[in-house]
């Protein structure tokens, strides 16, 4: 190599932008080796046409190519990815995009949730009538079942059996699980009518006694952040001296029903306490 072409690394590495410890990396990787090393000082010298390969790895590294693949690309004397490559890459794109977009997502309904939250009147104390219902308990796969169990099964066989239903449309969960599972939930669906009836194998009416003092929190989000909310609302039992007295309910006003947006669901906690 002529004089006139030898950059010392030091001098490549400051006018490609590119550090003195990049340089050794990509040498180790057999990536970019020097193009003339000198045998007694060691000194490693870089020519002008390395420049172009440097531009070239730090574009490929820009498109997503792992240093890896880009070595490969040069041991087979390719300098460009091929159409293969280049449509493997677009379709890891779309993958991220949508995962970026699932993130994004939490993160509005995270920020709607925070922002409901300080609006909204946390907790009340409430008496809950003495009411009678007519009431389905059966072990669901997961909780989006229970939307199409009410429209497919509850709602026609109370129609069947001439259930009267309340003005106030007053329904709710109770989850007789004693631990927490995504699956196989046992749950309880609760809709207030006007008089008892005659049970059937899917419907069974029974009569509420009132609970004296409830505490009641709207939760405004999905369902699977209700977690939130009885964080909030253990809290606030723990500090004004309350305990649980039953299986706490869970009514819901606003849901996939009505609402688009999961951000908008409006569900009240009612939790009895003594």
């Amino acid at each position: 190599m002529s004089e006139k072409t030898k950059l010392k690394i030091g001098e490549f590495s400051k006018l490609m932008q590119v550090t003195v410890k990049t340089l050794r990396h990509y040498e180790q990787l057999e990536l970019l080796k020097p193009a003339d090393v000198d045998q007694w000082t060691g000194y490693r010298y870089y020519s002008i046409e390395q420049m172009q390969r440097l531009n070239s790895i730090r574009e490929l590294k820009n498109l997503g190519f792992s240093l890896e693949e880009i070595r490969l690309l040069y041991d087979e004397e390719y300098h460009e990815p091929s159409l293969s490559q280049l449509k493997t890459k677009i379709a890891d794109c779309n993958i991220q995009i949508r995962n970026l977009l699932k993130r994004r997502q939490q993160l509005i309904d995270m920020a709607n949730s925070k922002k409901n939250i300080k609006t909204m009147e946390k907790f009340s104390i409430q008496s809950l009538p003495a009411i009678i219902v007519a009431s389905h308990r059966r072990i669901i796969k997961q909780y989006s079942d229970l939307g199409k169990l009410c429209v497919n099964v509850i709602g026609p066989e109370m129609h069947r059996l001439g259930c009267k239903c309340s003005s106030a449309g007053y329904c709710f969960t109770i989850e007789h699980n004693k631990e927490y599972t995504p699956t196989d939930i046992d749950i309880e669906y609760c809709k207030q009518v006007e008089e008892l009836g005659n049970d059937s194998e899917i419907i069974k009416f029974k009569q509420l006694k009132e609970v004296p003092k409830a505490l009641c929190m709207k939760h405004y989000g999905p369902y699977d952040r209700f977690y939130e909310s009885y964080t909030e609302a253990f809290r606030y039992l723990d500090e004004h001296g309350y305990r649980i007295a039953d299986h706490p309910r869970t009514v819901y006003v606003d849901g996939a029903w009505n609402q688009e947006d999961p951000g908008k669901w409006l569900s009240i906690i009612q939790i009895p306490i003594e």
